[in-house]
Formats: C-alpha cells, structure tokens, sequence
C-alpha cells in the first residue's frame, strides 16, 4: 500500500476487481493505492467498530448503505487501536457530521490512519456483482496512483488471495494483558486473541470475569498458568485451515475438560478440533442484522456477522467425535450455513457470529451467561 494524505477530497479515484469490472469515483481518506479482498457490509450503522475490528485485516469493505460518515468519529467507540480495514467503499459520504460525541470527520480518520478508499460510485450494482461473482480481490487507485486499468488490473491479480491467508498473528496482542472484573470476580478467563475485539473481554469483566488475554501463539502452559475457570477463542481473520496451532491448542483445552466458549474464528477452531472441515463462503456473511436460529429454543435472533468461512458440518445429526458427541446448536436461516457447534459431553460450545453486540443488536448477549453457567457448573 503507498499512500498520500493530501488532496484527498478532490482526486479521481478508480476501482478495479479481478475479473477486470471498474468503477470510477473519486477519492476518499488517503490518497493512494491499496489491495484486499472485496466484501461488502450491510450494516446501516457502526461503521466505526467494522473499521476497527481486526477480522477485516486485509479486505476492502464496501458498504452497503449509502450514507456513510453522519455521526462522524469518537473516542468511545473503536474495537481496537487502529483501523484495520485495507480499503473503504462508499456511495455518499457525510458532507458534515452530526453527534454530540463526534471528534473529527471519518474521512479525516481514515486520512489520518493512511486508509485509501473511494467515494461517488454505484454501491449497490458493485454489491450485486460481488453476490453473483463471489467476493474477489480489488485494489483501489486515486491520485498519481491512477494508471492504464490494464496494467491496474495486473496489479490486483497478483495481490495474495485470503484462501490459505494466516493472519491472526498479524493482528493479535504480542504481551498478555488482564481486564479486570467489574465488581466483585468470580472467574478467571484466559482469552485467546485471534483478533479480538475490546467489548468482547468487557462483556465478560461485566459478568464477574477477570479476563487474561493471551497472544494467538500462547502455549497450552500459558494458558493454564493462569488458572482458568474457562478459556475463550476470539474471532478472527483469515483462513482457518491455516490455523493449526490454534485448534492445537483447543484440543488441548478440550482434554482437559475446561469450559469453552469461541466465537466467530473461535467456532470455525472448534468445528476443526473437532474433527470438521472447513470452507469459503461465495461472498460471506458481515453486517449486524443476520438471522441465526437457536436450535435449542427455536428463538430467532438477528445478530452481527463477520465472516467469510464456514465450519462443514452436518445439520441433520449428531457426530461423534473425539470429544464426545457433538451437534449444530445455530444455523443462519438466510443460507442454511452453520452458526454454532456445541459438544453434548463436555463443557464447550462457539458461535459463528458476534454476541459482544458492538455496534449491536443484543439478542445474543446470553451467550455471556451460558459460559458463565458452564463455569459455575464446572466449580460446583
């Protein structure tokens, strides 16, 4: 990625995916170049917390709303210290933004953090192409960086492709570090950061829990020299196939009979340790209104994704597996894919999406509770 941050508002800008489609607009945050995949996000709000979320290192988002930018950019609100997204798409960015916490504009927060996007072009036909033809990768030109669309598309087609990418230690914490327990603690934790996001160790340290979060590359020693009452598996991004030491490690927890909870990356580990394959959406999931069943209670949550692999497991049975019999626990009812795994003879269950519920909704925030009741049942 090469960048410039000047001129960014008035430079011509141009998209080109791999299978040679372009789209021409103008600039948006930094002036340059940059390559990813392409995804798209249906969320109408919490641009600010996709942004920061680690799980999007190296795609290019592509926003499906058309409106983006009017609460502008504060302190409260980012999953993490920086931006991680490798490009931004989007149709009509806020001219000037409105909200009583708002710090500065999103395109000077992308300007500032280096990112390059694009601005002024036909969102929705750029999402239906990316529905039929799969996400792809991309590469956004502006300024100086603008060449023959030829030689640009040449250029995208030899960025890496996310199949067989393994990110998670590129995004991960190097040193533990400890959120500690609001109020009174009942519980240790030891988290594994395959990209977590910061409201994910909050909504544990609200329920008592003292959480320890660990590097991606922790030891199964590391691990248990905290003395956890339970170990969590963040989301995440890249390819799980790649991630072997995580699902390593997993089997390890599993061994031991201590309650698990993963989420997003976190349940494709699972599905892996436990004997399941693994395999690439056409164009994934991401957004915060997806619908996922709980097939325990039949209730029907709408919940927030980001994800563009999925755990091949069978729905219309339970397995047997290494660790005791296992069972599909949600499914998304827009596509039939696999959103939770849960074992029926050890303490352990994930979801495939993401019930820290930043920026919302919250109808999967008893997620939270059911680790901690595994916990609880665990101690007793």
């Amino acid at each position: 990625m090469t960048i410039s941050t000047r001129g960014a508002a008035k430079a011509p800008a141009v998209l080109v995916l791999e299978d040679g489609r372009a789209f021409r607009g103008r600039a948006y945050g930094a002036v340059g170049e940059t390559f990813g995949e392409a995804v798209f996000s249906t969320g109408m709000t919490g641009y600010q917390e996709t942004l920061t979320d680690p799980s999007y290192h190296r795609q290019v988002v592509v926003m499906t709303a058309p409106h983006v930018g009017n609460t502008g950019v504060n302190d409260e609100d980012p999953e993490s210290k920086r931006i991680w997204v490798s490009g931004y798409v989007v149709r009509d960015p806020a001219r000037t933004p409105s909200n009583w916490r708002s710090k500065r504009s999103l395109d000077e927060e992308l300007t500032a953090q280096g990112v390059v996007g694009i601005s002024g072009i036909d969102t929705r036909a750029l999402t239906r192409h990316l529905r039929e033809r799969g996400a792809m990768r991309v590469g956004i030109f502006s300024g100086n960086a603008i060449a023959d669309e030829g030689a640009l598309l040449a250029r995208v087609r030899q960025a890496p492709e996310m199949s067989g990418a393994d990110l998670s230690t590129e995004v991960a914490t190097k040193e533990t570090y400890v959120v500690p327990a609001i109020g009174t603690k009942k519980f240790t934790v030891a988290a594994i950061d395959l990209g977590i996001k910061g409201m994910t160790p909050h909504r544990m340290a609200e329920r008592g829990i003292e959480v320890h979060v660990l590097p991606a590359t922790a030891t199964l020693e590391e691990v248990y020299a905290v003395a956890p009452d339970g170990v969590f598996f963040s989301n995440g991004p890249g390819d799980p196939s790649t991630a072997d030491h995580p699902v390593s490690l997993m089997q390890g927890v599993l061994e031991r009979q201590t309650p698990l909870f993963g989420i997003c990356f976190g349940n494709q580990i699972l599905g892996r340790a436990l004997g399941f394959g693994t395999y690439k959406l056409k164009y994934g999931h991401r957004g915060i209104n997806q619908p996922v069943q709980d097939r325990s209670t039949g209730k029907v949550e709408v919940t927030a994704h980001n994800h563009g692999f999925a755990v091949d497991a069978p729905l219309d049975k339970v397995s047997d597996t290494a660790y005791g019999r296992a069972e599909v626990s949600h499914v998304c009812l827009n596509d039939q894919v696999v959103e939770g795994l849960q074992l029926l003879d050890r303490p352990a269950f994930s979801v495939q999406y993401h019930p820290e519920a930043a920026a919302g909704p919250h109808d999967a925030a008893y997620l939270f509770d059911r680790f901690v009741s595994l916990m609880e049942g665990q101690r007793a």
